[in-house]
């Protein structure tokens, strides 16, 4: 439709703005997350504006421009592959749907396209190594495509893959033993009072360091009980 932000343009920009806030956060900003991505998107702007008013007055500079890479995840069910009729899919990274046409037209010309095989989510998967295999992965991150942690939304393909039971202490590297959280949460689990159980293929129980059981499930959280704890 006329106005729109082309999809592949519309990734471009949120990973640019996102590198922009985390480089602010690694320099020593305090600022919240979305003041952040306001500075750099602003950044943006005055970057592009520069290089347009230097072209403009035709200084020599060169510029390289390199050929445009974008990563989006489709899922498609098998009737939608198979069959020429219209058909539906879901696009992960902006959490929208779209025709099948519309993927088919993704795929054309120059695109490359790598069709990974179909992932059972509650098939169970072991390794004895630390070291989680990319199948572990991804089947870890399709079963909570967010981060585990109570409330908190970052997609599961920007967080690590945490062991629930620390492999350090016998917990195994497997399907029930794997949850993907987010740097932060990631680190509160392994350096604060917050601690987890992993109880179904998308279920969390999360204890507080003040007594508060929570559940993470299918993307929303709740409060199961409240217990102080001892002084």
């Amino acid at each position: 439709m006329e106005g729109e932000l082309d999809l592949a343009d519309a990734l471009d920009l949120d990973a640019a703005i996102r590198h922009g806030a985390e480089d602010l956060a690694a320099l020593g900003s305090t600022e919240s997350l979305d003041v952040r991505r306001s500075m750099a998107a602003g950044e943006l702007a005055r970057r592009q504006l520069a290089f347009d008013l230097r072209a403009e007055a035709g200084d020599g500079t060169a510029s390289v421009v390199k050929p445009r890479q974008v990563v989006i995840h489709v899922h498609l069910s098998d009737a939608a592959i198979s069959r020429d009729e219209a058909g539906i899919a879901q696009v992960e990274e902006t959490r929208s749907i779209v025709s099948t046409e519309q993927v088919r037209e993704w795929c054309t010309g120059d695109a490359q396209v790598v069709v990974k095989p179909v992932i059972d989510l509650e098939a169970h998967h072991h390794t004895d190594a630390y070291a989680i295999p990319d199948r572990l992965v991804d089947q870890t991150r399709l079963a909570e495509p967010t981060c585990a942690f109570p409330w908190c939304e970052r997609p599961a393909r920007r967080c690590d893959t945490d062991h629930v039971i620390a492999h350090g202490s016998g917990g195994p590297t497997c399907s029930c033993n794997l949850a993907p959280l987010c740097r932060r949460h990631h680190r509160a689990k392994t350096h604060t009072g917050w601690t987890y159980d992993k109880t179904d293929a998308a279920t969390y129980l999360w204890r507080s360091p003040h007594g508060l059981h929570l559940v993470k499930e299918g993307g929303t959280t709740r409060l199961v009980s409240a217990h102080p704890p001892d002084d």
